[in-house]
């Protein structure tokens, strides 16, 4: 049964001695459909700068990444920007602020100011053939049917999100192939990669990570989706351990304060302490036949009821933005209270 209007605008979650944090959600606060008339289809992500513009990916070939302000005004196309943004970060240092993302189609690593002006690129070709996946030799075709593999043998990779350590450091996750973290210098130079699918690493799908700074030194924060689990590495690549399990696929994770969001694919948000401890939970979808998928209507949208989180960001006030896998384009905010 659908949750009540009520209870999915304000949800509060405790766990053992944690101090529980309440998020409310802002109705209707943007409908990117009303940006260009047409629905946008979205399968990104979001970010905050530091001015508190919202900017999120989107597959619109006119308008792959699309500005608000913190009210749901839309501002601005930003020029030049691709529209194959899987998962992409905005983050300052001594130079001024830039927009850093993965294309997941291109497969290349960009690096932009907030205008849209190309400062770095990064060719997928950067990358040791050794840390690749490899295209398997047969296929199936639209029957089912076995069939040789044209690609057979060839080397790819499916890169899906990064973030930039203190030092400026770039690290990027191969989250749809070897499920690898490259990691290269603030010039593009590569510099190593580790994780991967085997052990102590077991990765299925570590679909974004994030810069973790509530720690000396920082550390990096992976969702590894298909395990249903969030996972610290330190930034030379070891497993430091796992933070959280039983999750609903977790597709995306930010950390600001105190606080790690994380975005969860089969229809909720969580947010955990320092401690590794829920300290809230909200957006909470419990139809079976939404969540996970792209295809929900508008008509189905309740307030505060998400579908499949694909994206999440924190703002400076500590309010939480989601961007959703979705044919239709839609974004969430949920303030902190």
């Amino acid at each position: 049964m659908r949750k009540s209007l009520l209870t999915a605008l304000t949800c509060i979650a405790l766990a053992g001695p944690a101090v529980a944090v309440e998020y409310k959600a802002v109705k209707d606060w943007v409908r990117l459909p009303d940006v260009n008339g047409k629905a946008t289809n979205q399968h990104g992500d979001v970010a905050v700068s530091s001015k508190g513009e919202i900017y999120v990916s989107t597959l619109d070939e006119n308008a792959g990444l699309q500005v608000f302000s913190p009210d749901g005004k839309f501002l601005r196309n930003v020029p030049g920007a691709p529209n194959d943004f899987h998962g992409f970060v905005i983050r300052k240092d001594k130079d001024g602020e830039f927009i850093y993302g993965p294309r997941l189609t291109a497969q290349t690593i960009v690096k932009l100011t907030l205008e849209g002006k190309k400062v770095l690129e990064i060719p997928a070709s950067a990358i040791p053939d050794q840390f690749k996946s490899v295209t398997p030799p047969t296929r199936k075709n639209a029957k089912g049917e076995v069939t040789p593999n044209p690609d057979a043998g060839k080397t790819f990779v499916r890169l899906t999100a990064m973030d930039v350590a203190p030092n400026g450091d770039l690290y990027v996750t191969d989250g749809y192939a070897s499920d690898y973290v490259h990691q290269f210098d603030r010039n593009g130079k590569y510099l190593k990669s580790f994780g991967g699918k085997k052990e102590p690493y077991g990765f299925k799908t570590l679909h974004k990570i994030a810069i973790d700074a509530r720690f000396t030194p920082a550390r990096i924060i992976g969702v590894d989706r298909a395990n249903g689990r969030v996972v610290h590495l330190s930034l030379d690549g070891a497993l430091l351990g796992v933070i959280a399990t039983d999750l609903l696929l977790p597709a995306a994770v930010a950390v600001q304060g105190d606080y790690a969001a994380i975005g969860e694919l089969k229809g909720r948000v969580t947010i955990l302490d320092k401690a590794g401890q829920v300290v809230a939970k909200f957006g909470t979808n419990s139809n079976a036949d939404e969540v996970g998928s792209n295809k929900p209507e508008p008509t189905k949208w309740l307030a505060g009821m998400v579908t499949a989180p694909h994206g999440v960001a924190f703002s400076a006030k500590g309010d939480v933005f989601v961007s959703e896998y979705s044919v239709f384009g839609r974004v969430h905010r949920f303030d902190r209270q």
